[in-house]
């Protein structure tokens, strides 16, 4: 489900795009002014990407890149406004005015906007009472007059329908963040809807209404327990505000302060968008299928009724010099970390240059000096480097976490001792050159979708970036030298820095925000305001829909008669992926993904460990090795100029390991505590180790691992010959990239000896899923401010003919925004942040569906929510305008996507795994189209109500109702230990 989130949580879970997107285009080139009717544009000769920036005469920034690959185009709508410009007062706004932008305007998402906006301007003058009272039975009389009057003015509101006319149109990814200078919104659509999309986004911006803003500040209160749940917060809030003193990037939050949000303030909100959210101010950036002239035509069109705005400037504080270090020290639930933060200068500053450089020369996953010190010699554990980009400042951060025994001092000393060596240049020379190689494959792969073409052009507007100097910076970096980065170092890394010392315990917690009397609003899903009846009749050009034809799209060949060879050619970049593929894996094997772990710390009888990723590295190579549960992939990928060489090597560890006791200790020590820090991982907790308990019991995939004293045990022979013992089994090869059929298979037979007659892999998964005889909860005590719940039901063995009805049915009841389950439990009860609720399908024949439900809540909600979930599966909400949103949003997905490059082997390799022998999406689209609302009530009907299930419950025992919980089934407490199997 796709959740508007806040980019500064998403900077954490994800490696930081903003280091990756700010690697651009060779050509050093001089800009052109061309001229295309009324609209001038800027553009770069040379440019990869055939970039046109625009600016309208409101002053709104127009990027276009067209690309026909497929028949969609990604958006993103970029506002130059984030928390950095929030109030001190009111810190959270623009993070707060993300969300209500999804609310519609007088003509979307209203009904009769005359008498809804009688009802608002009431709710907005309640607001403006309630923050300045601070008598609680007095702020609760007001809040109590605000929930009346918001279910007065919900009875002219449709909710979600922004989000339902999109998903009429096939938008997907239709979302936003905030972070600290901008706000983005999000969308993928298809081509032949690009005149809906820009009518509702131009309507969008001109004048949004305030609307169900109870209940949406319920969820961004819901947003502010995920993050006081988070320890990630906790160091990066605090990292910020050792670097940033006077900024507001260290001196508040995206998210906000609680004791702002308890007391908002919509004329704030509203102020805020008429200063900020004005032409001159924003940029609307496309990548996709469309053309460009027609295109700004049509932009300009929908978009001249935003009128431009001088917009308040917003000056960087001057921060003073750091000249000690700065050591904070948090605690929290989760296993301990250390984070060390250096500021520098902003993006577009010959500092971020050198920082990019310095960032792959300390960490690049092969051959960074990190890489090589720390990582590979098992010094530590997770240790990395990764850069914060943004326009007033920057910030390199290292990080890493303790192996056992080891301090967190420790830790930071041999963080610090990685940049002594580079300032005194203690790395290749050689190391420059390769690390610009590895930029230029980033940048490839980051080009190959447009999504990644659209975020480079909202960072290059963001920063305030030139988008020739943005597209530059791989020749501005090839002219710095050796010699230059090491001065750079000894001039910028010393004691100015910040330190967050993250250890295992309890914080005092900034206080939860308790449960406030919301009366639940009527939800009008059988209604349309006039706008989207309107928008949603606009003709368009139909697009017929293209599937995958494997005995078409791939070529099969042999290597040899028991080596299978799936192949397909780019005809696109100089990229290759190559991969072989066993059906064998943990289920079958407790050493398999231990093995391959002890080979990346492997080397050669010719090449030392070091030795062996150097080379690897310096030929633009990455070696990588996946383990699921019933399956392995081997892959190699890189530049296709070096790929003999890189076969070579990968055959050469493969087929020449050399053990290293030393190496496998450990190894063996680092596992030992990765799972002692698995255990207190919320994440890890609920939707791998409950999950897997909730299905399987104590014996599962999950815990088929091996025991302490059995890894305690192993050798390094055994590990080495369970690698080799894996070359035996029968596998098949995949490759995508520029290499012919018969040059591919001329190299792998040069350096691979096949064996004559392979081992078969295992016919049958050992585990069984569990039938459920009555319901039962599993509960597990943690320190948290949230409670997370799992339902799980099993129901029929997988069958591809139930798929198309499968489909059509998630999207309609559980599976994205405009969802009953998402509208009933979100929208209109403000009971969660992340909802959820689909019948899931396995990816293996032979496997169950399972209905999956998931909510996160306040405990002090749990109650509420549970009945919502429960209620929701004994009785389907009917809406017949909905349903028709859900089918018509299916088909044009489908009718305009299009599987490109390595997409289309693994389509392939999905679909054997469940014993189809064509592209299951032909199904869907041929049966969506017939299918109606009985259909789908009488799916709920059969498969819903009256089941039994599985409720797995993560929270903090003494806050949840235990009580209430018992009404479920009985109920049973889990140590992590039973859950874990260890």
């Amino acid at each position: 489900m796709a959740n508007k989130s806040d980019y500064y949580l998403l900077s954490l879970l994800i490696p930081f795009f903003t280091a990756v997107a700010f690697l651009l285009h060779l050509t050093a080139c001089t800009p052109m002014i061309k001229e295309v009717t009324a609209y001038p544009y800027t553009t770069i000769p040379g440019d990869a990407l055939h970039t046109r920036i625009y600016t309208l005469k409101n002053g709104l920034t127009v990027y276009l890149s067209p690309d026909a690959d497929e028949p969609r185009i990604y958006t993103s709508i970029a506002v130059r406004a984030g928390s950095k410009n929030d109030p001190a007062e009111t810190t959270g706004l623009a993070h707060y005015l993300e969300h209500m932008l999804f609310k519609g305007t007088d003509k979307v998402g209203s009904l009769d906007y005359t008498r809804e906006h009688t009802e608002i301007e009431k709710i907005i003058t309640l607001y403006e009472e309630y923050r300045s009272t601070e008598d609680p039975e007095q702020r609760a009389a007001i809040y109590r007059d605000i929930d009346s009057i918001s279910n007065a003015a919900a009875q002219f509101a449709v909710p979600n329908e922004y989000d339902k006319i999109l998903n009429s149109i096939g938008a997907q990814g239709t979302n936003a963040y905030t972070w600290v200078e901008q706000t983005v919104y999000l969308n993928d659509i298809p081509s032949n809807k690009l005149e809906q999309w820009l009518t509702i986004e131009a309507e969008r911006f001109r004048n949004p209404v305030m609307r169900l803003f109870h209940t949406e500040l319920e969820t961004v209160y819901e947003e502010k327990n995920m993050t006081m749940d988070s320890d990630s917060r906790k160091i990066w809030d605090n990292l910020f505000a050792g670097l940033f003193k006077k900024h507001t990037y260290g001196t508040q939050t995206t998210i906000g302060k609680a004791e702002h949000l308890k007391n908002p303030s919509i004329r704030n909100v509203m102020n805020y968008y008429r200063s900020y959210y004005v032409p001159n101010n924003m940029a609307l950036c496309m990548a996709g299928d469309f053309d460009p002239d027609t295109t700004i035509r049509m932009i300009d069109e929908k978009f001249s009724v935003l009128q431009p705005k001088e917009v308040p400037h917003f000056t960087p504080p001057v921060e003073e010099p750091i000249s000690s270090p700065t050591v904070v020290r948090v605690k929290g639930p989760e296993s301990e970390e250390l984070v060390i933060g250096f500021r520098f200068a902003g993006a577009d500053s010959h500092d971020a240059d050198c920082l990019t450089l310095i960032d792959k020369v300390l960490f690049n996953h092969t051959a960074g000096l990190i890489d090589l010190n720390l990582n590979q010699q098992q010094r530590v554990l997770d240790a990395g480097s990764m850069l914060v980009l943004m326009k007033d400042y920057s910030a390199h951060i290292l990080s890493a976490k303790p192996r056992e025994g080891q301090s967190l001092e420790e830790v930071s000393a041999l963080l610090l001792e990685q940049l002594e060596l580079l300032k005194k240049g203690e790395f290749p020379d050689w190391l420059l050159e390769a690390a610009i190689n590895d930029l230029k494959i980033e940048q490839l792969k980051l080009y190959e979708h447009n999504r990644g073409r659209v975020e480079a052009f909202v960072d290059s507007f963001i920063w305030g970036m030139d988008w020739e100097h943005y597209s530059n910076q791989i020749n501005r970096l090839r002219s710095i030298t050796k010699e230059q980065l090491t001065d750079f170092a000894k001039k910028h890394y010393g004691s100015n820095f910040t330190a967050v010392y993250k250890e295992h315990g309890k914080e005092k917690s900034e206080g939860g925000i308790v449960k406030p009397p919301i009366t639940p609003l009527k939800v009008n899903r059988d209604t349309l305001s006039v706008f989207a009846g309107e928008l949603l009749a606009m003709p368009s050009k139909d697009t017929a829909p293209h599937f995958v034809d494997y005995r078409k799209d791939i070529a099969f060949h042999s290597i040899n008669p028991n080596t299978p060879l799936h192949y397909l050619q780019n005809r696109e970049n100089d990229l290759y992926s190559l991969y072989y593929v066993f059906d064998i894996g943990k289920n079958q094997s407790k050493k398999i993904e231990l093995a391959l772990d002890y080979l990346s710390y492997l080397g050669s009888s010719q090449l030392s460990p070091k030795e062996f990723s150097c080379e690897l590295y310096k030929i633009g190579a990455t070696f990588s090795a996946f383990t699921s549960e019933n399956f392995v992939y081997l892959k190699l990928s890189g530049l296709h100029e070096r790929f003999p060489e890189a076969l070579q090597l990968l055959e050469t560890l493969l087929s020449d390991t050399k053990a290293d006791s030393e190496a496998l200790d450990k190894l063996k020590a680092g596992i030992l505590k990765e799972r002692t820090d698995d255990k207190l991982s919320k994440r890890k907790i609920l939707f791998e180790a409950m999950t897997s308990y909730g299905k399987y019991g104590p014996a599962s995939p999950f815990t088929n691992v091996l025991e302490d004293s059995e890894l305690k045990e192993i050798t390094p022979d055994e590990l080495i010959d369970e690698v080799k013992n894996l070359m035996q089994y029968r596998h098949r090869v995949l490759y995508y990239g520029p290499a012919t059929a018969t040059e591919l298979s001329a190299n792998l037979k040069r350096v691979r000896h096949y064996p004559q007659n392979p081992l078969n892999p295992p016919a049958a998964d050992p585990f069984i899923e569990l039938e459920q005889d009555g319901n039962t909860i599993y509960l597990v005590d943690y320190d948290m401010t949230q409670a997370e719940v799992i339902m799980l039901t099993r129901d029929d063995i997988y069958n591809p003919e139930q798929v198309p009805l499968i489909a059509l049915f998630n999207e309609y009841y559980g599976g994205g925004m405009s969802s009953v389950v998402f509208q009933e439990l979100r929208e209109a009860k403000a009971l969660a942040y992340s909802v959820l609720s689909v019948y899931r399908t396995p990816k293996q024949k032979d496997k169950h569906n399972y209905i999956f439900s998931y909510i996160g809540t306040q405990a002090d909600k749990l109650p509420e929510a549970l009945e919502g979930i429960s209620e929701l599966m004994d009785r389907l909400p009917e809406s017949p305008e909905l349903f028709l949103s859900a089918k018509n949003g299916i088909l044009q997905k489908i009718a305009t996507e299009r599987l490109t490059r390595s997409e289309v082997l693994f389509n392939y390799e999905e679909a054997k795994r469940l014993g189809i022998d064509h592209d299951i999406r032909q199904d869907v689209f041929k049966g969506a189209r017939t299918m109606t609302l009985d259909d789908v009530k009488a799916f709920h009907k059969s498969h819903f109500r009256n089941r039994n299930f599985v409720m797995l419950v993560l929270g903090k025992k003494e806050q949840l109702d235990l009580e209430t919980l018992q009404k479920y089934g009985p109920i049973k407490e889990l140590s992590l230990e039973t859950i874990f199997g260890y």
